[in-house]
């Protein structure tokens, strides 16, 4: 967990962020807000209000919140669209484009009635807008190119103005170029908070946010291919795969809240261990208590904003990903064979002849290639990685883990290290004696037995009286 490190260019916190008409000209609230950019890939802490409705804020996994500026009674925030460079592990990085020097861009937080004034500035080489997935708002504030608005050409600012009107949990991203766009990184989170008590929206100690990404990266190179359709080999949570993912620290017995979104090509269900949690909203708003269950795993299909709720009860690190199990590993190849089963030794003896270095494997499976240090391309990720304190976890994509701690201090979202389990508490190898289990007879030959004393009978009866 880092502490929110922005640039020179950044909003004014504290009581300078409170820009009031009595003290300031109005020319100078008519200026542009200066934008805030971010580049660290840590997850930073809450950004807690001082300005506006106080609400209770979200933390956005290996991302931020968007600070903002009041302008008599109006929320001001300011979104750069542009080329950003995304470590989305260690030692490989890609070029996408994002807002504000991240992808996904910063979380927006406004709180429900809130009148919100987004002022966004164009960096790419291409015009762009800006759609605010799941908002009412007045139709030409909706950020469809073409139909709603004229797009927002390279080196232009456009400003989008509306009320907040409900709370729940949405998203932003472009409606222009939407293929390429996209596909380079471009959307956000946005989590309007209610401004009252809600019947339907619970308080909760921990609110965790973030997007699900996919990507085509040819191994070795940084750059997505923006075609593709259905062959990704990139599976991300905010632009990050794992382990580069950040845990997910809670205090035993917190109530927590994870909203989830999903921008890929494809649907997800995100399966949490050890706990039962219900799905309390959609983007299309918080879900009635009628229409709840408990569950471990809910799809979330695309273009959709899940939110769960559970009480982190049971201790320990709990694994939280995608159930789909490509998912979970990156840098795949559709044409690499199964070679399960087949006895390769003098093949490669006669291959390390002209290459030393040659290694194949997979006659065993595929769990080799978490412990080998096989050569790959540089700049790209190992298809199966990440190390947990029993060895290697194999994985490389859509996981993370669930830290669920008895002395997690409250409000403190730090890294507690691996989990410490109770004497006796551990699967172990057994090691004794191994009863040999009593042969059963061929199938076969017990059919033949059974066979050899059935008698054929007439029945004495007619057919009427069967």
């Amino acid at each position: 967990m880092m502490t929110l490190d922005l640039t020179r260019r950044q909003f004014f916190t504290g009581a300078a962020t409170a820009v009031i008409g009595a003290t300031v000209s109005r020319t100078a609230l008519a200026g542009l807000p200066e934008p805030i950019i971010q580049t660290s890939v840590e997850t930073a802490p809450p950004l807690i209000p001082n300005t506006g409705r106080p609400y209770n804020p979200v933390v956005t996994l290996n991302g931020w919140t968007l600070p903002w500026r009041m302008n008599e009674g109006v929320k001001e925030f300011h979104l750069v669209a542009e080329p950003v460079e995304r470590e989305m592990a260690p030692g490989f990085t890609a070029q996408l484009w994002g807002y504000n020097g991240q992808s996904p861009g910063p979380t927006i937080e406004v709180v429900e009635g809130d009148r919100v004034r987004i002022f966004v500035t164009n960096k790419l080489p291409e015009h762009t807008s800006v759609h605010w997935h799941g908002q009412r708002l007045p139709n030409g504030m909706d950020g469809v190119s073409g139909l709603t608005q004229r797009s927002i050409k390279p080196g232009k600012t456009f400003v989008y103005e509306f009320v907040a009107r409900r709370p729940g949990t949405f998203m932003y991203h472009p409606h222009a170029d939407e293929m390429v766009q996209m596909a380079m990184g471009m959307y956000g989170f946005w989590v309007t908070h209610p401004k009252e008590k809600h019947p339907l929206i619970d308080e909760v100690n921990r609110d965790f946010c973030f997007l699900l990404n996919s990507f085509d990266v040819e191994p070795g190179s940084k750059t997505p291919k923006v075609n593709t359709m259905t062959d990704f080999n990139i599976w991300a949570w905010n632009s990050r795969i794992f382990p580069g993912i950040d845990s997910l620290n809670v205090r035993l017995n917190d109530k927590v809240r994870i909203r989830v979104g999903n921008l890929t090509m494809t649907n997800h269900p995100i399966h949490l261990h050890g706990h039962e949690f219900m799905v309390t909203g959609t983007d299309g708003g918080p879900t009635p208590k009628s229409s709840r269950w408990l569950e471990v795993t809910t799809d979330v299909a695309v273009g959709q904003m899940r939110q769960i709720e559970f009480i982190a009860d049971e201790e320990g690190d709990w694994a939280m990903h995608c159930h789909k199990s490509h998912h979970t590993m990156n840098a795949m190849g559709h044409d690499v064979p199964t070679l399960i089963g087949v006895d390769h030794r003098n093949l490669v003896q006669k291959i390390q002849k002209v290459a030393p270095d040659y290694m194949m494997m997979g006659e065993k499976g595929m769990a080799d290639m978490g412990d080998m240090e096989m050569p790959i391309p540089d700049n790209t990720a190992p298809m199966m990685t990440g190390t947990g304190p029993f060895g290697s976890l194999e994985m490389g994509g859509m996981f993370t883990v669930l830290k669920v701690r008895k002395d997690q201090p409250p409000g403190n979202y730090k890294d507690p290290g691996w989990f410490k389990h109770p004497a006796g508490t551990i699967a172990y190898e057994y090691n004794g004696k191994m009863e040999e289990a009593p042969t059963a007879p061929h199938p076969a030959k017990k059919a033949t037995e059974k066979a050899a004393t059935v008698r054929a009978v007439k029945p004495t009866s007619t057919h009427q009286n069967h």
